[in-house]
Parts: C-alpha cells; structure tokens; sequence
C-alpha cells in the first residue's frame, strides 16, 4: 500500500535542493501526521534512497532536484537510517542531520542574547557529539554559528567535498544563530560556513568560533577535540593562592616564530623552557598565539581568536607546551588582541553582509592607521564573544595572565583620527564608553573566575585608574605597562655619556609617578625592530661601551619599582635589531663578551628572586626611597629598596657616565655590615673590575642619612649592596 506524504510546495523543495533555505528542518527530515510518517532527505546524483528502520525498510522517491521521500505508517517517529545507492559499486548508508533536536539549548542562545554566556565556546563553533538510538551510536559533529542577517548558510567541508547543498543549517528565529549536526563530520576535517548575504551571493567563512585552523596559507577551519591530560594542578593550586602582584615578576617576550625558527609546541616546550629555566625568569610572554593570516603582523591581526596558530602544531600541542612551562616552575602570559581585527574577505569581516562584529559607524568602526576594522563593543553578542575568548585561554590552556593590545585605542573615540574624523559620545566627550565598559567586564569576570592570574594593559596615555578596582570607576587591569619609564629611559641611554648631565631629568621622572599605577616596565620587541636597532645598537660608544651600556640598564630595570620584562635576544646583547623572518643570533653566544652578557641577566634574575625588597612592595612609595636623585653631574642614582614587611633591604647605585667614581660617598639607611652582592662591571660579565671587595660603614652623615660609606662605582654600571644581616638592626 502506498501513503501519500506530507505536502511541501515547490518553491520550499526547490530552495531546500539548493541548500539555501532558512528552515530545513521544516521540511527534511521525519514529520509524523495521521499515523504516517514523512520522510525527506538530500541526496544529489543518487540513483536510488531507502530509508531504513528497525522495522523495515523502506524505498524513497525522487521527488525534486536530489530530493527524496519515503512514507510509512507510524504512530511515532522511528530510529532510522539512510541507505544511498550512486552506483552499483558505492551504496552508503549514514544517519541523517535533519532528524535531530538543536544541539544547542533555550537557556545557551538566551545568555548570548543578554552578552552573559562566561562559556560560549562551549556551545557555539564546531563539537563532536554521540547520540545513541536502538540502531547504534550516532557520532558526528554539531556546528553553531551567529549570522542574524544571513538568508542562508550552509556547512561546506571535507566530510561533504566542499559541496554544502546537503547541508543547509536552521535558523533558530531572533537570536541569530543557526545549527547544524552533520553526523559524518569528524575531529581533523576541514570545513568553513557558506552564507548568503541579502542580495543573494554566497561566500566562505572560516568558524569565528573554531578552535583549530589549518596552517596559513591555507584559512579553513577544522574539527577537533582535546585528548590532552593536564598535569600541572600544583601550580594551579599554587596560583589560586598566591597574589603575583606582591611576588617576584620577572618576563621573558617571545615570538615563536623567530626564537629558534621551525620549531614546533613540543620543539619548544624542549629547548625554550630550558633557556627560560637557566635565566630564571618567573614568566614568558607569548606574541599572540591566536591564529592570524600574516605572519609578518607578529600575530596582532587575529583571524581565529579561539584557535592557537597551527604553524607551530595542534591545539593539544600548545597545551603540552603550557603545560611542560608550569611543570618548570614558569607562568605564562599571551598577548591578546581585542582592538581591532583585519579585513580578509574570509574571517570576520562583514560576516553576515553586514558590519556584525565590527562597529557600523564609520567613524568608530576602523583604524586609520592599521587598515582594520574595530569590535563593535556596545553589541552584546560581540562583547560575548570577547569576554568568553578571555576566559577561553585560561580555562582551556592555563594562561596566567592576558596582556590586552593597543588599550588606548579602545579608551578614545579620536583615537588617530582628526577633528571632524570621530563623533563624541552621549556625554560630549571623547571616551570611548562601550570599549570602557567592555574592559571593565573583562577584568573582573577574568578575576572572578581565575584568581591568582594577571590582567595586563598596553596602555600609552595617562588614562587615569588603569589598574584601579572597577568598582571605583577604574578599569581593572593588574599591571600596566610603564611606557614613560621606557621612553624616557632609552632616550636619555641615547645620549653620549657627556651629554647625559643635561637629561638626568628623564631617568629620575619616573619615580614621580611610579606609583601611580601598578606598573610593568617594558622593553618590548615594539623598541628593537623597525630601525630602532637593538638595545646594543642604541647604546653610544665602542663595543665594551655598548655592552656595559645594557649591563647597567638592565641592572637599574631591575632595581626599579615595577615588575620587568625584556624581548628575546636582548639577554645577550643581539646586535641586530629583531626581524621576524630570521632567527636570533645564537652564535654570539660563541663569543665570551655577549654570553656574559647572558650570564649578568641570569645573577640579576637570581638575586631578585632572592631579594623580596625588590618585589614585595613595588606600588607603594614605602618599598622605596631615594638616597641621591641629584647627582646629574656623575650621571648617577642612588636609591633604597625595601621589602613590605622591612626584612629585606638593598640599594642600587647606578652611574650612567663612561668613567669610573673612585671613594665616591653613599648614604646608608641603616649602620652595620654591608656586602656588594651583585656588580656589573663585574669581570665575569665582560665588566672592567671595579668593585668594592669591603665596604666600611663609617658615622658620617650624607645624603640626608646618619651614616654611609666610601664606594667604587664602575663605568657604564650598577651596584647592589645589601645588609648583611638582612634585617634592619636598630637604628644607632
């Protein structure tokens, strides 16, 4: 007996064959009326469909253009499976993707409506899935995406050759997400989203939610689920309950690419963490991991904000590498990019047609000076989706800190863009409100969720209240990079040592707002490429000169309030500027002049590491005090550090000028035996040899202190010196 099936119109049958139909679901798959049950499916170039059940089976009809339809009597609507004959030679039999639920649920597309979903990747983007039936386990892949203003969209990928009219995705009404489950879709396929703008044209998207990427030059994305067993709770445990703004901070920059080139995760995860281990650095920081077309953009024009570049291997892999780090003893910080994002026709660019993910206006929606566009953050999906992307690096790959790109661009509407370029805000003014608000949630739910780790700002202007609590009014960050400290520091290193009486205000004003903020001080690769030459390079003087030059800095960085980081290769005084394209010059290490060099900043990472005076209390003025900020005509600083809780003490006396300061007088905060524990010039880090073997703490009042002492201050170099007792005696 035959049974007619449920009824659809042509235009319906016609759009559903082509894949380019909002509601597939409406019409494919099972539909029970009148104990009959319909069943239609896709199958172009078939030459023959049966739909199977535990029951029987059951022959379909071609109805229209690859469509096919089967209907049976059923008082509900059973397990069944498709069997498709193209040939003599290839039957295939498979599930069906119009017979399930949504794989994504009410209470999921309500929290990214709100912008509140602290999860998202776990719900939107690519996710192999199992369901089981009477006829067997079902295992395949559900796809998610957010396009509210596609007409259609279809998964293409390698599971379906690239062909996706077989695979049409359902829109799930007013939250503007659409799903699919493809049960032949597998961990390792490729596969982009097919969307049909407005006006009809289809175009490829890479899955703004992907988790994995094939390596650049190639843009899709692929399939994947995590296998990796961590291994690292101790450190965990340990960072839940440690505050690292009070603790040593001491970062190393890498650019993977580059350090050692053509190394993978598992590569470095070898050799980075052993030179990382011998200089003793407490953290690295990674130039943006996140998947990105142009390697020459250093990884700051992200494509793929959930997915670790694949140049260098698998998600899993870069877990290794997190992992292996912290087993070592080391954090690890990422560089994350929520300013702007680039323009590639296959990405996020005018995803759905139209300025989803960016800002419609066009005074606020693109960078002049980087030819990108920028995050629309007063759109609640948007902002979702890089609140989520914060929390994703840290709940999936144990990040301990996120130092976010270019803040200042975000904070101001004028942002590179002159009078009559930008528009103010409701207020008048030329903050941007929504990028405020926007940092501010990212802050506190990245400290909500992860204690223990560090939200850092890149932030160039005197924006006030960078690191203050958000519940003031501040944005939230812990740490702010010290772009003046930078600035001012290498200036004034600029010039001849004769010269430099004449700017001694440069290198003494950062203290008068040291503590303003919590700071960072950074010399990053933005100081060492692009014609600036190499912190070597920018020293005056011959080749000893330029040496003991970055010596000194080092030392006085150190010394100085603030955390501290240094990019690759500067460790031992690379004499070429970085390029990106090129590896570091290891072989300078041959030479015993630049592994001294080497050798200062592993004793420097040593002695901090040692001295909680250098570390415990770095935003307050009580962990520290000046002994001489005057001595402009020696070119040289004295200062005390002292730990939060005054056990520990050092002092740091550093002279920029090119000769030596023999019996030069120092005032002590304290009488008692001091030793020198640490000398530049030392000859063991290629310096001259002037230090102080004993130092004799005499009752002579200087520098505003009771007593003080005769020392040797080298060329081009910096003494640290400390109680021998550690602990303040009582004052005589």
């Amino acid at each position: 007996m035959k049974y007619d099936p449920l009824e659809v119109s042509m235009d319906n049958l016609a759009a559903v064959a082509y894949g380019d139909y909002h509601a597939p679901h409406d019409i494919l798959g099972p539909h029970l009326s009148d104990d009959t049950v319909t069943i239609r499916v896709v199958r172009h170039l078939a030459i023959g469909v049966t739909i199977v059940t535990a029951d029987g089976e059951h022959e379909a009809e071609h109805e229209y253009n690859g469509v096919w339809v089967a209907a049976f009597p059923a008082d509900k609507i059973p397990d069944y499976r498709v069997r498709t004959t193209y040939s003599d030679e290839l039957i295939m039999t498979g599930d069906d993707p119009y017979r399930f639920l949504p794989t994504i649920g009410e209470l999921d597309l309500y929290l990214f409506g709100e912008g509140r979903h602290e999860e998202l990747w776990r719900v939107l983007g690519s996710h192999v899935k199992e369901y089981e039936s009477p006829l067997g386990t079902t295992r395949g892949t559900a796809f998610v995406v957010w396009a509210p203003n596609a007409r259609a969209i279809r998964v293409v990928g390698d599971f379906n050759h690239w062909s996706g009219r077989s695979h049409a995705m359902r829109s799930l009404g007013v939250s503007g997400v659409w799903e699919l489950f493809i049960p032949e879709a597998r961990v390792g396929q490729g596969y982009k989203y097919e969307i049909q703008h407005a006006d009809g044209t289809w175009h490829q998207k890479a899955d703004p939610m992907a988790r994995r990427t094939e390596k650049p030059p190639l843009t899709a994305s692929v399939i994947t689920e995590s296998e990796f067993e961590w291994d690292d709770d101790a450190w965990l445990e340990k960072r839940k309950a440690t505050n690292p703004l009070t603790g040593p901070v001491s970062v190393y920059e890498v650019h993977l690419g580059s350090w050692r080139p053509d190394l993978s995760f598992e590569d470095l995860a070898k050799q980075l963490i052993g030179h990382v281990k011998y200089l003793g650095f407490t953290h690295v920081e990674l130039m943006p991991v996140s998947e990105h077309p142009y390697g020459p953009s250093w990884g700051y024009q992200v494509t793929s904000y959930y997915a670790p570049t694949a140049r260098f291997g698998t998600p899993d892999q870069f877990r290794h590498l997190v992992n292996e780090l912290h087993k070592a003893g080391i954090g690890v910080i990422m560089d994350w990019v929520p300013a702007h994002f680039p323009k590639d026709a296959w990405a996020l660019a005018r995803f759905d047609g139209t300025p989803l993910y960016e800002d419609p206006d066009p005074t606020r929606g693109e960078h002049p000076d980087w030819g990108t566009y920028v995050f629309n953050y007063g759109r609640h999906e948007v902002r979702n989706f890089l609140v989520a992307n914060a929390l994703y690096w840290m709940d999936e790959f144990h990040i301990d800190g996120i130092r976010v790109d270019a803040v200042a661009s975000l904070l101001y509407l004028d942002y590179s863009r002159e009078d009559g370029q930008w528009r103010p805000n409701v207020y008048g003014g030329r903050e941007n409100l929504e990028a405020i608000s926007f940092l501010q949630e990212t802050n506190a739910t990245a400290y909500r969720h992860h204690p223990g780790i560090m939200m850092i700002a890149e932030e160039s202007t005197s924006w006030p209240g960078v690191t203050g609590l958000t519940e003031t009014g501040g944005l939230g960050f812990g740490l702010k990079w010290n772009m003046g400290w930078m600035n001012d520091t290498l200036r004034y290193l600029s010039e001849e040592p004769i010269n430099r009486r004449y700017h001694h205000g440069e290198i003494t004003f950062s203290l008068v707002y040291a503590f303003s903020e919590q700071f960072l001080l950074p010399i990053s690769h933005d100081e060492v490429v692009h014609g600036k030459g190499s912190l070597y390079s920018k020293m005056p003087g011959d080749d000893w000169q330029k040496r003991a030059g970055v010596r000194a800095l080092f030392a006085y960085q150190w010394a100085h309030p603030g955390k501290q980081l240094i990019f690759m290769g500067q460790e031992f005084a690379q004499i070429d500027e970085w390029n990106e394209g090129k590896g570091l010059d290891w072989w300078l290490l041959d030479n015993k002049n630049h592994d001294q060099v080497m050798r200062l900043v592993k004793d420097l990472n040593a002695v901090y590491l040692d001295s909680p005076a250098l570390w415990s209390d770095d935003f307050t003025n009580h962990g520290f005090e000046w002994i001489d900020v005057s001595d402009g005509d020696h070119n040289t600083l004295s200062f005390v550090r002292k730990s939060a809780d005054e056990k520990d003490w050092l002092v740091a006396v550093v002279n920029f000028a090119g000769v030596p300061h023999e019996n030069y007088r120092v005032g002590l905060p304290f009488p008692g035996d001091w030793d020198e524990v640490l000398n530049t010039d030392d000859p063991k880090y290629g310096g001259s040899g002037v230090l102080n073997t004993s130092i004799n703490v005499e009752k002579v009042g200087w520098n505003g202190r009771t007593q003080s002492a005769l020392l040797r201050i080298p060329p081009l170099g910096a003494v640290y010196l400390r109680p021998r007792s550690r602990k303040r005696p009582p004052l005589i």
